[in-house]
């Protein structure tokens, strides 16, 4: 560093800044041999600077500049012993009590990073605790936090009181305004709920939590909370507060000790003079992005794991809203996921942030198919595309698939019999798509039987019928350990009696059901004939062995894992 590239010291230190700390040569009640013990270490402090090749000054006295006092945090000055001192926009002046490699690289960092001339001096550990006390003088600026605060102990605490929805509605309609929020979403945390609903009605405002796929009345609120609550959550998730009449859509945060939640909100106007609040609670600890954990089992998860590792081709996720299509493509993601491979993503929204992938947004203008034409000249090795609703976005995702990349997504439909003849009906040429495919899989969600109250029960007659029916439709090769003899006398059922582990639902928790249907020559013929329907996919899926949704889910429910109400409500 040239010589001259600082001014005298003294003109420095008149202009280095506001003094923020005491200015005083020191205190004149201290004792004499005190001074001369203080004078003596910052000698032979001075000796070892002139012996290290470093200027030596005494802070005590020395005005000290705020701006340089910023340039490094205090429990960073604390821990390396280095501080700013000095800083006029060009050069700064910096304190240590040890030059260490540590202190000199955070130097050169600051020299770098504010394009300043940077020079170190060395202090003795009186001089430089005077300058950390500078640190106390400088204004403290608050961190805003957006967001509900909610305390472990809170949590804890919510669990207890609250056994049943009566007792927490009673709890609700006692508390304030900022304490009902906290309550509400505390509990549906507690419950495991993904939405909360606040809709005024008629007659009165009800609370309704979404557990495990059903919702369920929570608690009523008094009508003259209501347009409190409503104002408190806009402000929480950054809406308009004097706007009613126009839909709208907030974000939060919720900070927990050890993990955050985040929450999308949707304000929709409503008859009776209100607004429909929708919260969808996303808490990435709370969902598993292990193929495994999705209930992907036997020879289903081995010919899906084989699809989803081929280098080029396409995985296409079916179902409703709400059956779990994206978190199983955040599975097969984080399975592929490695400092090899490049992935990226194309979501509407991006629901959870997945560590070593480029997850985008669309927009209004930023549309799955224009994304997705920009992705493909990224160089990626794997795309995910949130969604195929038209035909534009079809051919991209087909094309990319054509040429090497991996494209995994989802389309409506109701099971991956229906997933061809959509696109088909979409516009999609059969002699693309027909190579493109990898693999199709169709997918709900049903509800977990709670481990403590579970129990083996007898089903009704025509129950049982029903359940025969749907299991003998399975080829003898495939049905395994399933006993079809005495016409399933032998086979067992259970469900939950409920108990205040599962708030008396008799449910925790979901799993997956599937279909998988795996593209062959004999589906490529099929497809390229162009006259492909939903009944031709099924008596190819029923030809080739594969379960249906609801074979899958029996299958479950004889391991103890489902019940056989739960798979025919959601499968058939």
């Amino acid at each position: 560093m040239p010589k001259d590239s600082f001014s005298s010291i003294e003109d420095l230190l008149d202009k280095g800044g506001r003094a923020v700390g005491d200015t005083g040569a020191g205190s004149k009640l201290k004792e004499k041999e005190e001074e001369l013990k203080i004078k003596e270490t910052e000698r032979a402090v001075k000796g070892k600077a002139q012996a290290l090749g470093l200027p030596f000054i005494n802070l005590i006295g020395t005005p000290i500049s705020q701006e340089a006092l910023k340039l490094v945090p205090e429990a960073t000055a604390g821990e390396l012993r280095a501080a700013g001192f000095v800083y006029d926009g060009k050069n700064i002046l910096m304190a240590t009590t040890e030059p260490t490699d540590k202190v000199l690289a955070l130097k050169e960092e600051l020299a770098k990073k504010y394009f300043s001339d940077a020079r170190l001096y060395l202090v003795s550990d009186h001089s430089f605790d005077y300058l950390l006390g500078c640190y106390r003088n400088l204004p403290k600026v608050s961190k805003a936090i957006k967001g509900v605060v909610i305390g472990e102990e809170d949590l804890l605490r919510y669990r207890d009181q609250f056994r049943n929805f009566k007792e927490l509605e009673e709890k609700i309609n006692s508390s304030g305004t900022t304490e009902i929020v906290t309550i509400i979403i505390a509990s549906a945390i507690q419950l495991d709920a993904s939405d909360v609903h606040i809709e005024r009605e008629e007659r009165d405002v009800k609370v309704r939590f979404r557990v495990d796929g059903i919702l369920h009345d929570a608690a009523i609120l008094k009508e003259e909370a209501w347009a409190k609550v409503i104002s408190r959550l806009k402000l929480l998730t950054g809406v308009k507060i004097n706007i009613a009449n126009k839909p709208q859509d907030g974000r939060m945060s919720i900070f927990l000790k050890s993990d955050r939640l985040d929450i999308r909100a949707s304000f929709l106007p409503t008859s009776y003079g209100g607004e429909s609040v929708v919260m969808r609670l996303l808490q990435s600890s709370k969902v598993g992005f292990d193929l495994s954990d999705l209930g992907l089992t036997g020879d289903a998860f081995e010919r899906l794991k084989k699809q989803i590792e081929r280098p080029n081709g396409m995985v296409i996720t079916t179902g409703p809203t709400g059956s779990g299509k994206t978190t199983t493509l955040y599975a097969a993601m984080k399975k592929l996921n490695s400092p090899e491979v490049k992935i990226i993503t194309i979501e509407d929204p991006i629901e959870y942030q997945l560590s070593g992938v480029n997850q985008s947004q669309t927009t209004e203008v930023y549309t799955f198919a224009k994304a997705l034409r920009s992705i493909v000249r990224q160089d990626p090795d794997i795309i995910m595309v949130g969604e195929i609703r038209d035909l534009e976005t079809a051919d991209t995702a087909i094309q990319a698939a054509l040429t090497g990349h991996l494209v995994l997504s989802t389309i409506h439909t109701n099971d991956a019999a229906g997933a061809i003849p959509r696109f088909l009906s979409l516009g999609v040429k059969p002699f693309l798509l027909a190579p493109a495919i990898n693999a199709i899989i169709g997918q709900r969600l049903i509800r977990r039987i709670c481990e403590t109250c579970k129990e083996e029960i007898k089903l009704e007659p025509e129950t049982m019928d029903r359940v025969m029916k749907t299991l003998l439709k399975i080829k003898e090769e495939y049905r395994g350990e399933i006993d079809l003899s005495r016409d399933g006398a032998d086979l067992k059922f259970y469900h939950g009696k409920g108990c205040e582990k599962c708030a008396g639902l008799g449910y925790r928790g979901r799993v997956g059901i599937f279909e998988i249907v795996i593209m062959s020559e004999e589906l490529e013929k099929i497809i390229l004939s162009g006259s492909i329907s939903e009944y031709d996919m099924r008596e190819y899926a029923r030809q080739k062995g594969y379960l249906s949704m609801a074979q899958d889910g029996l299958k479950k429910a004889l391991l103890g894992i489902t019940t056989v109400e739960e798979v025919f409500r959601v499968a058939e």
